[in-house]
């Protein structure tokens, strides 16, 4: 091969190459920013009051999927301050989450985010306020393992019926007994004994992260999975 060929031949792959690596590049960026962008942009369709719902990984998460038989095992509500979205759950103790560290908890980030049906009616700036000031009185409160109907300590989905409950005058679904969930799986059985031993509340009132999510008077507005 003559020197003029090999010097030609060298710009030819080097060109290539450069060209190959600022596509890549290129198209990384691109990627990212039309990630960003569509990341974006579910978010905002996100309002005050909103409910949010994930599949949570823990022992205890599993067991309540299973007996509520739905994919949705933990819950809050997404309140709006000076601009920045935060979602009020019970986990231990009760606690404020910025929107976005809280989907990282879920499984494979996905969740599903539902709205009261007529909320640009009935969630007005003052209901929303009497919903955030009885939020307040449940903030730093324990969590409830043992799904008490109580304010002494409280859990996910019974952060937000009672917050719906007692700010707006809400019911966002009928409660249940706990022994209307499916306890014969194993799994389930496992946490009750471990919770109640041979003492189960069959009768005490319950609600689901399945019951919010299903509710007669909500409507989905972001499902990722």
């Amino acid at each position: 091969m003559t020197m003029k060929k090999t010097k030609y031949l060298f710009a030819v792959i080097t060109f290539l190459m450069s060209f190959g690596c600022a596509l890549f590049i290129a198209n990384s960026m691109f990627g990212n920013i039309l990630f960003g962008l569509r990341h974006d942009i579910i978010l905002n369709k996100i309002q005050d009051g909103d409910m949010i719902f994930q599949t949570s990984q823990s022992k205890q998460c599993e067991a309540v999927r299973i007996a509520t038989n739905s994919k949705f095992s933990h819950c809050g509500i997404i309140f709006i301050e000076k601009g920045k979205k935060y979602v009020l759950e019970a986990v231990q103790p009760v606690k404020y989450t910025p929107l976005e560290t809280w989907i990282t908890h879920g499984k494979d980030n996905h969740f599903v985010v539902t709205r009261l049906k007529n909320a640009s009616v009935l969630l007005n700036a003052e209901t929303l306020q009497k919903m955030k000031a009885y939020g307040e009185t449940l903030n730093n409160k324990d969590y409830d393992l043992y799904f008490e109907w109580s304010d002494d300590k409280i859990y996910c989905s019974e952060l937000i019926w009672k917050i719906y409950k007692n700010g707006a005058g809400i019911e966002l679904c009928p409660l249940q007994k706990l022994k209307d969930f499916n306890l014969k799986d194993s799994r389930a059985q496992t946490i009750l004994s471990e919770r109640y031993g041979t003492k189960i509340p069959l009768e005490e009132n319950v609600v689901a992260p399945s019951d919010l999510e299903q509710s007669k008077i909500v409507t989905t507005i972001i499902d990722t999975y």
